[in-house]
C-alpha cells in the first residue's frame, strides 16, 4: 500500500499534464489557475487509496480521482462567487483575478470535463451523480440558513454532509467499486468517507474562528463575519442564551463590515464552543475508523486510511 504523499505525487503529475494540455484561451485559463493553487487533494487521493484497499492499482483510477479534483474546484469557484470570498489558498479568487462572468463560465465548463472523466463506467456514473446533485443540495442549504436564526446543530451537519462528507464518501465509493468491491464494502467505505468528511468540515470551521491566517491562507473569522451558520456560530448562540450573554447576538445584529470579529472569536472560547467542536471532530473521527475496520481485507492495506485520518485531525490548514 502506498502512503498518501506517494499517491498525491503521482496525482500531482496527472494534474499538470492535464493543465498543460488545456487550450490557451479564457475558458480554460481559470481552470488550469484554480488546479494548480496550492490545495491538499485529500478527495481524489481518497479514490487511490480506496482502490488500493481493495487490490487495485491507483494508476488504473487517475481519470475518476482527475474527476473528483475538477469537480471540487468547480464547487469552490462558484462557492467563491456567491461567498464572495477575496482569497482562496492565499491567492486571489478566479472570480476576483478574472471576473464573476467569467468564473461562472469556467466553472460550468469544468463540471462538463468531471463528468467526462466518470462516463466510462456506469455504476461510477451513477455514484457521481448523486454525490454532485447531493453538494449541489448542501450548497443550496447553506445559502438559506442564512437568512434564518432557528438552525439547530441537527440541520447544521445534515448540511455540511452534504456539501462536504458525500463528495469524500463518493471519492471511497468510486474508487472502492473500480476494484471489484462487494456492495456491502461499497457502503462501508461511503460511512468512513461521510464521518471523516464531517471531522474534515468540523475542523474547517475551528480553523475559520481559530487558525493561524498565514497558514490558512484567507481571512480568519470570514464565517463569523458573514453571519455563517457554523456548528460554532449555532452552538455558541445556544450557549450563550444559556448563560445570559449578549455579546454574539449584538454583533449579529451589525452589518458584516461592522462587526467586531476578535469580540465574537474571544466570546466563543469563553463559552467553552472550540473545545465542544474538538470533541465533535474526534467522535467522528473514532466513527469512520470504526466503519474502516469492518471491512474485511488484510489489515496492512487499511494503515494508509487511517494515516490520512490523523491527518485531518491534526491539519492547521
Amino acid at each position: 500500500m502506498r502512503s498518501f504523499d506517494t499517491l498525491r505525487a503521482l496525482l500531482e503529475q496527472r494534474i499538470a499534464t492535464w493543465c498543460a494540455q488545456l487550450p490557451a484561451n479564457g475558458l480554460y485559463a481559470p481552470m488550469g489557475y484554480i488546479m494548480q493553487l496550492p490545495a491538499k487533494r485529500v478527495r481524489p487521493v481518497a479514490v487511490l487509496m480506496a482502490h488500493e484497499l481493495f487490490g487495485g492499482d491507483a494508476e488504473q483510477v487517475m481519470d475518476e480521482a482527475l474527476g473528483i479534483e475538477l469537480f471540487h474546484n468547480f464547487t469552490l469557484m462558484h462557492d467563491d462567487i456567491m461567498d464572495a470570498a477575496p482569497l482562496r489558498r492565499g491567492r486571489p479568487t478566479v472570480h476576483m483575478k478574472w471576473d464573476v462572468n467569467t468564473a461562472i463560465l469556467s466553472g460550468d465548463a469544468m463540471l462538463v470535463k468531471a463528468h467526462r472523466l466518470m462516463s466510462a463506467d456506469g455504476r461510477v456514473s451513477a455514484i457521481f451523480d448523486q454525490r454532485a446533485l447531493e453538494v449541489c443540495e448542501g450548497q443550496q442549504l447553506d445559502m438559506a440558513f442564512e437568512q434564518r436564526n432557528d438552525v439547530t446543530l441537527a440541520e447544521y451537519q445534515e448540511m455540511i454532509r452534504l456539501k462536504t462528507a458525500v463528495l469524500l464518501a463518493g471519492a471511497l465509493q468510486i474508487g472502492a467499486l473500480r476494484a471489484g468491491a462487494s456492495d456491502a464494502d461499497v457502503e462501508r467505505i461511503a460511512h468512513v468517507g461521510e464521518h471523516l468528511g464531517l471531522a474534515f468540515q468540523l475542523r474547517d470551521d475551528l480553523l475559520d474562528a481559530f487558525g493561524d491566517p498565514d497558514k490558512v491562507g484567507k481571512q480568519v473569522g470570514g464565517d463569523l463575519r458573514a453571519g455563517k451558520k457554523t456548528w460554532l456560530l449555532i452552538r455558541g448562540t445556544e450557549r450563550a442564551e444559556q448563560q445570559g450573554r449578549f455579546e454574539l447576538h449584538e454583533e449579529l445584529a451589525l452589518s458584516a463590515d461592522q462587526r467586531n470579529v476578535p469580540r465574537m472569536i474571544a466570546t466563543l472560547r469563553q463559552l467553552g464552543v472550540d473545545r465542544e467542536a474538538e470533541k465533535e471532530v474526534e467522535r467522528h473521527d473514532s466513527a469512520a475508523l470504526d466503519a474502516l475496520e469492518a471491512i474485511r481485507v488484510p489489515e496492512p492495506r487499511k494503515q494508509p486510511l487511517r494515516d490520512l485520518a490523523d491527518l485531518l485531525m491534526a491539519r492547521t490548514h
